[in-house]
């Protein structure tokens, strides 16, 4: 788009997540105020440098795909400097250090436990639910049937996206310090995606960063106990070899080249010494795991240079029983449309599992959220729709199917409960509006992240 072009973009994101119309003219008043601040009084050149700014938004953006706050700034930035108005872009970066500063003093009070239950963030995510009408399920239907569901998947993501900025600036104020970072949470809270978005904003800012892929440490399948229906236990952090991701962390730690095993989903079975690999000096270790939390992975590592991360799908909304969902539930059929898309899983199987799941998360996960540096909400209010026309009838045939199984009492409850809940949800069945960059994609597929 050149600058004499009009501009189709109408708004932008918040940092709270909310939409603002999008306006050159506040582009412009900012470049103005820097440079007024130095002593310039150039209007005609604020506008002109502005509309250099609003060419490469508009190239780069879409009503579909807005920019956040942050990424209209760091645009201004770039044209500043390269048009030569150096003296005005260091007074523009100084001004957003300091408001920064405000909000990471702000950050740094949210960091509230109880426990192992995060108030403090479950609070932002109430309010940020009642003032986007999303609060319950009869309101979340109210605005589908306005036609707002293309809004709703927009202002839910820009909401999650400032959560993972917020972790992402807090882990580049600690730039030399922080060796390690781990994206933790329980199953299919959107721990990849996160990951992959936290890498990509940091390494905008010059940091190198290295990931280590878990899953290649599972023990061999047949070294797992089996249940009585010949279910293996993937959720313990026993299924992992523990210390051996240790010994491979300190090593990488130390500047020495490691050889990292392979694991083979497919027939469950490991093969040591695979693939090379070692780090510079500066760069970061990047961990994506369920038990990243878990003492024992990274037992003897300075504490200090290990930023932990904890993602959970904290919806806050009620049901048409006035109870709030559960955000179990909400993983569970997550969990059900990955494994079936990506590990060719009978959603049956996810449900008859789950079991698992939770126990493993109330005794390794939860009991150490208290020790994450940011919690991350990783919930969106628009997958529930997207679940009920994906799902519904498979939780009211498997309610059918277990009602009177003494052995399936769990799979019963589940599946009754979910069943009761999504009945209510008005269904989508165009995923359409759903945008590429969403870390939803991660589980119903089609997103820009390869994560399977």
């Amino acid at each position: 788009m050149s600058t004499n072009e009009a501009c189709a973009l109408t708004h932008v994101f918040k940092r709270n997540g909310t939409i603002a119309p999008y306006s050159r003219q506040r582009i412009a008043n900012a470049i103005y105020r820097a440079a007024v601040a130095i002593g310039g009084r150039d209007k005609d050149k604020a506008e002109n440098l502005a509309l250099k700014v609003e060419a490469i938004i508009c190239g780069n953006y879409s009503n579909e795909h807005p920019p956040l706050v942050e990424q209209v700034q760091d645009i201004v930035e770039k044209v500043l400097i390269e048009e030569g108005h150096a003296k005005v872009a260091k007074h523009f970066i100084l001004y957003r250090a300091g408001q920064s500063e405000k909000r990471k003093a702000k950050l740094s009070k949210t960091k509230v436990h109880t426990g192992n239950i995060p108030y403090q963030k479950i609070y932002e995510g109430l309010v940020w639910a009642a003032d986007h009408n999303l609060n319950s399920v009869e309101k979340l239907n109210e605005r589908i049937a306005k036609g707002e569901f293309r809004e709703i998947c927009l202002e839910s993501d820009a909401a999650y996206e400032t959560d993972v900025h917020a972790a992402a600036e807090l882990i580049a104020e600690r730039e030399g310090e922080i060796r390690i970072v781990v994206v933790a949470g329980p199953s299919s809270s959107g721990k990849t995606t996160t990951t992959r978005k936290l890498a990509h904003f940091l390494s905008k800012k010059g940091m190198g960063l290295v990931e280590l892929n878990i899953d290649h440490y599972f023990f061999d399948l047949e070294m797992h106990p089996v249940d009585e229906f010949g279910d293996h236990d993937f959720e313990t952090p026993q299924a992992l070899d523990l210390a051996l991701i240790n010994q491979h962390v300190k090593q990488l730690m130390a500047g020495e080249q490691v050889l990292i095993p392979k694991y083979d989903f497919g027939t469950g079975t490991r093969v040591l010494n695979q693939t090379p690999l070692q780090i510079k000096p500066t760069d970061i270790i990047l961990i994506d795991s369920l038990h990243g939390l878990y003492g024992d992975m990274l037992k003897g590592v300075e504490g200090s240079s290990i930023f932990k991360v904890y993602i959970e799908t904290l919806l806050q909304m009620k049901g048409a029983n006035d109870k709030f969902i559960r955000w179990t539930d909400l993983r569970l059929m997550r969990r059900m449309i990955r494994d079936k898309q990506h590990r060719a899983y009978d959603p049956r199987q996810t449900l008859t599992h789950w079991h698992y799941v939770r126990n493993a998360e109330l005794r390794n996960i939860l009991p150490y959220i208290n020790t994450a540096d940011y919690i991350i909400n990783g919930a969106v209010p628009y997958e529930l729709p997207v679940m009920r026309n994906r799902l519904y009838d498979h939780f009211k045939q498997w309610e059918q199917d277990y009602k009177d199984d003494p052995r399936r009492v769990d799979a019963y409850l589940r599946a009754k409960r979910v069943r009761e809940m999504l009945e209510f949800v008005t269904p989508v069945t165009d995923e359409s509006p759903i945008p590429e960059t969403s870390h939803f994609r991660e589980f119903i597929g089609g997103g820009i992240y390869d994560v399977h």
